[in-house]
């Protein structure tokens, strides 16, 4: 299967997934399923005494008596396409949605003519965690299917049901008729450690069972796909065709699903990313007993802290996530959450990166209450949010109201009228007339509605010439641009 490019106009390579027909990742977390029953072998290092205590470990064990619970997956199914469409004539190898150059021509072709039913097939990974036949890849394996088929390492074919999928982890279960199957052992991310060896097992290409080997080369990756998975990334070599296959530890344990990579080819480059398993476990566990999965929503819209908004707002450096708005009557907005707020901590756990936030806000629960610390006008603070379910409606996300000045920010500006108020959806805000210098280099522009600075709502002109008069490096604005809010750090320098 070809893997499907996620969208980052930041980057000039695309995340494409590993899987053969595309893929995405997104998050939660639980308690394992204790679901193995093989013991666990230690590692096998090769060559290793006294001497060579730094031996490269030895695999091969591990594949032997592992390698019987990984599957090849191959997905059937169907799509439309225009009659003129140059798919319509294909008589080669189809291709499930998510393929780019699929979604090229579906998306762009032009040209008379009706549509049409069109095969599709795919193919990917996948492995066994129950005797009974369940089986984990993922979501983005088996979409759009109307056929699973699964093949054993000793050639058994079994079609496979589909018990659920969840696109925003994109973890997927199937189940198969068979008794006494192989399974996997499973591991704890907790115990997983930056520079440990692992392995893929996997069908790159469609070569079934391929074996491949790398290091853990960070955890709690964030990806720019608005994900909440808090992803491992390795350079284990994973490809088209690895998706939903296993990543395996040192000592035979399973602690990831292999997911994307990082490419600007559509093949390995040395960078890809697996979904924790204890991540993958928690929404098996929901699938299996309820059919579906619920993720909590906290109801905000965040961005990254730079250093230009650490000075702005006293921190002592740049980490946390920086809330830009706050959905009206949301979980945020009940605890009193505001815009200008820098979350940095959830329950404990530090917030470094905004994406951390998604993550650690997906391992909870709809209904569950969470501390979150946070930074709000040059203070520490504590609040407590009952967080929501991202299955239900979610409102418009409105923040509150801030502004700026002209001077040496190099903005001119007016009170916003009643009717404009009344446009904005806001209370409060300066609208930006003219713009030159620092702002302008910071991207502001005319007809902008300047709502705060340094996290604080703006009242009046006199109020913002006072803030950037204290201000020594550089502030942060709060503009509002049509229907967006987005925080805008103007350094003086």
């Amino acid at each position: 299967m070809k893997s499907e490019a996620l969208k980052n106009t930041r980057l000039v390579a695309a995340l494409l997934a590993a899987g053969a027909i595309g893929g995405a990742g997104v998050s939660a977390l639980n308690a394992l399923h204790p679901v193995a029953t093989a013991a666990v072998p230690p590692a096998i290092v090769a060559g290793s005494t006294s001497s060579a205590p730094l031996a490269l470990p030895d695999f091969s064990q591990i594949t032997e008596r592992y390698g019987p619970a990984v599957v090849n997956i191959s997905v059937t199914g169907s799509t439309k396409v225009r009659n003129d469409s140059p798919l319509a004539q294909d008589d080669g190898d189809d291709e499930l949605p998510g393929d780019p150059f699929f979604e090229f021509f579906k998306r762009f072709q032009q040209g008379p003519g009706g549509q049409q039913e069109m095969p599709t097939r795919g193919q990917g990974s996948g492995f066994i965690v129950s005797p009974d036949g369940v089986i984990l890849t993922n979501a983005h394996v088996v979409r759009g299917a109307k056929e699973v088929t699964v093949k054993l390492t000793d050639r058994r074919e079994y079609r496979a049901k589909v018990l659920g999928a969840d696109p925003k982890t994109d973890v997927a279960v199937l189940r198969i008729d068979a008794k006494n199957l192989p399974v996997v052992t499973l591991g704890k991310i907790s115990e997983l450690k930056v520079g440990e060896w692992v392995l893929a097992i996997g069908s790159p290409f469609g070569f079934e069972n391929t074996v491949t080997a790398g290091v853990v080369s960070a955890k709690g990756r964030s990806l720019p796909d608005d994900s909440a998975v808090p992803f491992i990334q390795t350079d284990v070599a994973v490809n088209p065709g690895n998706s939903g296959g296993p990543l395996f530890n040192a000592r035979g344990e399973v602690v990831g699903i292999n997911s994307q990579i990082y490419t600007r080819s559509g093949g390995y480059q040395g960078v890809s990313f697996a979904i924790p398993v204890d991540v993958a476990i928690r929404i098996k566990n929901q699938i299996v007993a309820t059919g579906k999965v619920e993720h909590a929503r906290l109801g905000v819209a965040v961005q990254e802290v730079n250093q230009s908004f650490a000075d702005s707002f006293k921190l002592d450096k740049p980490e946390g996530a920086l809330v830009s708005s706050v959905e009206k009557g949301g979980p945020a907005d009940k605890a009193g959450l505001q815009p200008g707020d820098v979350i940095r901590g959830v329950n404990g756990q530090p917030i470094v990166s905004s994406g951390d936030l998604p993550a650690l806000i997906g391992l909870a629960t709809p209904g569950d209450s969470v501390r979150l610390d946070i930074w709000r006008q040059g203070a520490a603070k504590v609040i407590t949010a009952r967080l929501a379910s991202a299955n239900d409606k979610t409102a418009e996300a409105t923040p509150r109201k801030d502004a700026p000045n002209q001077g040496k920010l190099g903005l001119a500006l007016r009170p916003l009228q009643p009717e404009e108020k009344q446009e904005a959806g806001v209370d409060n805000g300066l609208v930006v007339q003219q713009v030159s210098g620092p702002a302008a280099m910071a991207g502001v522009q005319p007809g902008d509605v300047l709502l705060s600075i340094n996290g604080i709502p703006v009242k009046n002109i006199d109020q913002v010439r006072a803030t950037v008069a204290k201000a020594e490096k550089s502030v942060a604005l709060l503009i509002q641009r049509g229907d967006s809010k987005i925080f805008v750090p103007v350094n003086f320098g």
